[in-house]
């Protein structure tokens, strides 16, 4: 073999060790981008289910405590506004924590009217919407997880240069508060 040939194998050879490279860098930064994309999915889904479950809250409270219409409106208008929301996630975030407050305040309201505490509809429902919270929380902590994993291919180097050339753009955190506030039992001796 020639030196020339010799350099066309070596030359050839670094190339497509590059190629291949360039190649895995891209497809791990797809299949980031896809995990963050179904991890969207997951909280949007759990969303749904917050959404539903509100109009049902609304109506029981609403047989109990019919002169607190302001604060019942005050979550119907905030659930309205959260379910139309499709911008990113800190946009969606700012009209979920409307709904966060508004939810609040209607449980607030709840602790005035002793028979609604004790109504079993409102129990089922109340414990639907922990468990609901629950389910958002969890979706919330995947999806910031992958998202976290996506931002540092993003920003990393060696798969920042691969990154920001094939248009792959940081991701939004989605930060929100549970409506339901969990307290430690008091223990009393």
């Amino acid at each position: 073999m020639t030196s020339w040939s010799i350099a066309v194998i070596v030359v050839g050879g670094v190339i497509l060790l590059l190629v291949l490279w360039v190649a895995l860098m891209y497809n791990a930064l797809v299949r980031g981008r896809n995990h963050c994309d179904e991890a969207w999915s997951g909280i949007d889904t759990e969303l749904k289910r917050r959404y539903d479950l509100i109009p049902n809250l609304v109506a029981t409270v609403k047989g109990y405590a019919a002169h607190e219409r302001e604060t019942l409106e005050m979550v119907t208008q905030a659930r309205n506004a959260a379910a139309s929301s499709q911008g990113s996630p800190a946009s969606q975030a700012k009209d979920e924590n409307v709904l966060v407050d508004g939810l609040k305040r209607l449980l607030a309201v709840v602790e005035a009217y002793p028979d609604l505490k004790a109504s079993e509809q409102f129990l089922k429902l109340q414990k639907q919407l922990i468990e609901t919270e629950d389910r958002i929380q969890r979706a919330r902590r995947f999806y910031n997880a992958n998202v976290r994993d996506y931002n540092n291919r993003v920003q990393v180097i060696p798969s920042a240069l691969i990154a920001r050339p094939c248009g792959f753009k940081e991701r939004e955190y989605f930060e929100i508060e549970s409506a339901v506030e969990r307290q430690a039992p008091v223990v009393k001796m």
